[in-house]
């Protein structure tokens, strides 16, 4: 997700965004041992979408 999209999002809902990819992440944790990961390369996207969640709700503070 782009960063001018989460800028337009108000603090709950980047809130809620935060947990869904919270726990999509940690799906994804647990999927890698036993080789079910399709797209590793997803674990990265995701976290690097939650840093730029955290980053724009620290801006909005």
């Amino acid at each position: 997700m782009k960063a001018n999209q989460l800028k337009e999002l108000t603090k709950e809902e980047l809130q809620h965004k935060y947990t869904e990819l919270q726990k999509q992440l940690f799906s994804l944790r647990f999927q890698t041992p036993t080789q079910e990961v399709k797209n590793a390369i997803q674990m990265r996207f995701i976290r690097r979408d939650i840093a730029r969640v955290l980053t724009i709700l620290k801006d909005k503070e």
